[in-house]
């Protein structure tokens, strides 16, 4: 993960969301509020830039499993130190490869 997305999260005090993020991930890709918060604290985390979705905010993504090994593809930004999450779903075939060639470093 780069140093800069880790410092931004080591400055985070806790989450916000939005209702409506909320119930689309959990209603769309059956994937709750306390799962997504679950994956920053569970290793391996992958995160990374999204650049071409930074317009008006800087968002990232990540890579990273619950507690019960659910591996969970999500949006997120960071606002007034706390995560906000846009969108969770599980991965995709290739967001799995990645995440597991990750995993065995």
């Amino acid at each position: 993960m780069d140093d800069d997305i880790a410092d931004k999260l080591k400055e985070c005090s806790g989450f916000d969301w939005d209702k409506g993020n909320e119930l689309k991930n959990r209603s769309k890709h059956q994937v709750t509020k306390q799962e997504c918060e679950e994956i920053f604290f569970n290793r391996p985390f992958i995160a990374t830039n999204d650049k071409k979705h930074s317009i008006y905010e800087e968002r990232f993504y990540c890579l990273g499993v619950t507690n019960m090994k659910k591996e969970l593809f999500l949006v997120f930004m960071v606002r007034n130190n706390k995560i906000r999450v846009i969108s969770a779903r599980n991965m995709s075939k290739k967001e799995k490869e990645v995440y597991q060639k990750y995993e065995e470093k």
